[in-house]
């Protein structure tokens, strides 16, 4: 089993990082008049609305990330990540996505529509999408989202299980490079038997020699009494998450 994980690991690394070079060699990094972009993270957790998508921070996470950006506001791409959870078929998610982004007029008010589907190789009746509807503002430094996500099918594949997660998004960037965001939201989630939960997470993020770091703190309001996580609340636990980043 260890060596499995393990091979599972270098096979996403491998990927993401052949991903990685392709894009880079391709001219101007251009195609269909649009942009290349890729973006590798390595993090001591992956954190998910407040649940941990490492078996209670069991193992690092190696994310990555590519995307095609027109001038328009069209995006289209694909995140990549390996997990763990109880069910041992849970190793990776992959995730293709596809949205527009933009202003109203002249507003200065921002949206941001995705269709985002999670996809689990070797365990595809969790297979879920999700329609994420942001509109935000910039304020000088400070900018605030808002975000209504509902799920387009079966939550997490189980039958009859539909949700929306609420959140706001603050953020404020200083003079010297650092940024400290926050996410505050309300994952609500309906069906026999489901229940929903608050969530947070506050943190700051700073750019050296072409590396992103970001220190995080992830909290919950699940409990023992949850109908759904309260026999496992050990993945809501309170936890500070380290990543490194980079852009390209």
């Amino acid at each position: 089993m260890m060596i499995m994980k393990t091979r599972t690991k270098f096979l996403l690394t491998g990927a993401l990082l052949s991903l990685a070079a392709s894009s880079h060699g391709a001219e101007d990094n251009q195609l269909f008049g649009g942009t290349i972009n890729g973006n590798l993270n390595f993090a001591s957790d992956y954190v998910f609305r407040g649940e941990s998508e490492t078996l209670d921070g069991d193992i690092p996470v190696v994310q990555g990330t590519l995307s095609w950006n027109h001038n328009q506001g069209w995006y289209a791409g694909v995140f990549s990540s390996n997990i763990k959870f109880a069910d041992p078929n849970l190793e990776i998610v992959t995730a293709p996505f596809i949205g527009k982004a933009g202003e109203f007029g002249d507003s200065g008010f921002t949206y941001d529509v995705m269709l985002f589907s999670y996809l689990y190789p070797g365990a595809s009746y969790s297979n879920y999408t999700e329609l994420w509807l942001k509109v935000g503002k910039q304020f000088g430094r400070a900018n605030l989202q808002l975000e209504v996500t509902p799920t387009v099918d079966d939550w997490f594949g189980v039958d009859g299980w539909h949700g929306v997660n609420y959140a706001l998004h603050p953020s404020y960037n200083f003079d010297n490079g650092v940024k400290i965001s926050a996410s505050v939201g309300y994952q609500d989630l309906t069906g026999d038997g489901a229940e929903g939960w608050g969530h947070w997470n506050i943190g700051l993020s700073k750019a050296y020699y072409g590396l992103n770091f970001d220190l995080r703190y992830h909290g919950s309001t699940v409990d023992g009494d949850h109908k759904v996580y309260g026999t496992q609340t050990e993945i809501f636990d309170d936890r500070v998450v380290i990543g490194i980043s980079k852009s390209f």
